[in-house]
């Protein structure tokens, strides 16, 4: 039996696992992917303290879980399925085999969210995609949208014109919700065209994506672009479908905490993306873990 288990290897995760570790906690994370969570999917991060010069995600995520293991983590690579809160301890159920520990801090972030639009679903894969990072090589010299507003939306634009040909940044509103160092970034960009006031109805093709029709909201009229490739960044789904009726959580999937990260369980937590707060970006996973963990450590000795 461990003192806590933390289900989740994102930055949240990780930082939990690093505080619980010197704290003296016995503790056990259990990721079913690779450690890392959506960081390794960003090509180049510029906001996190101690870069100047930016860091790939995959760099920051490997420094991560290095420091975790130094720590003396253990790490299991298995899928949560299941879990009991039990009132002096808790069970957590894997594909393979089953863990119990005292508190749980629940660190599962989230998915992409889906436009949910005739095509999307038939071309993921084949000219739909959620990640420039990993797809970006396959369109090279090629025409491509990306749909969105926020950081993520324009991020991975700046990262895409490095490879292709023309990029339509289309947005549903007529402004940004980005970061204006973003905006500026992408304004100055020849390569990146800007469909404001404009959303995707559908995406067509053959055996990949071909054209997309999309709605100008201003002029009240559809109209083609011509394109290989559509990115999709307009924000995310948690991953909490194994809490809902177990724990409070709000209309949207996120689970509900205070500010101490407590959920309405005793000793169960919750840290990241997968809870409701109002600004989801690496820096505030972690802060999300670290505070989680000693929250549970002065719940725990008191």
């Amino acid at each position: 039996m461990f003192d806590l288990i933390i289900i989740g290897g994102g930055p949240a995760g990780l930082t939990a696992s690093i505080y619980a570790k010197r704290f003296g906690l016995s503790t056990l994370l259990i990721e079913k992917m690779g450690v890392g969570g959506q960081v390794p999917l960003t090509d180049l991060i510029e906001n996190y303290p101690g870069f100047p010069d930016g860091i790939s995600g995959v760099e920051l995520s490997t420094k991560m879980s290095e420091q975790a293991i130094r720590f003396g983590i253990e790490i299991i690579n298995d899928e949560v399925i299941d879990i009991e809160f039990k009132e002096n301890k808790k069970i957590v159920k894997t594909y393979n085999s089953f863990y119990e520990s005292i508190g749980v801090i629940i660190s599962t972030g989230a998915n992409p969210k889906k436009l949910n639009v005739p095509g999307e679903k038939e071309f993921t894969g084949r000219g739909v995609s959620y990640c420039a990072v990993c797809d970006a090589y396959f369109y090279r010299g090629k025409d491509v949208v990306v749909v969105g507003g926020g950081d993520s939306a324009l991020t991975e634009s700046l990262y895409l014109a490095k490879f292709v040909n023309n990029l339509y940044l289309i947005h549903r509103r007529d402004k940004f919700r980005a970061a204006k160092y973003l905006q500026d970034k992408v304004l100055e960009n020849e390569k990146i065209k800007l469909v404001l006031n404009s959303e995707i109805k559908e995406i067509k093709g053959d055996k990949r994506v071909q054209k997309v029709i999309v709605f100008d909201k201003e002029k009240n009229e559809e109209f083609e672009l011509n394109v290989q490739g559509v990115f999709i960044y307009v924000g995310l789904n948690p991953n909490s479908e194994i809490f809902k009726g177990k724990l409070d959580i709000d209309e949207n999937g996120f689970i509900i905490t205070d500010e101490e990260m407590r959920t309405n369980v005793k000793f169960v937590y919750a840290a990241g993306d997968v809870r409701r707060k109002s600004f989801r970006q690496i820096i505030t996973a972690c802060s999300d873990g670290a505070i989680a963990a000693n929250t549970f450590c002065t719940d725990m000795c008191g």
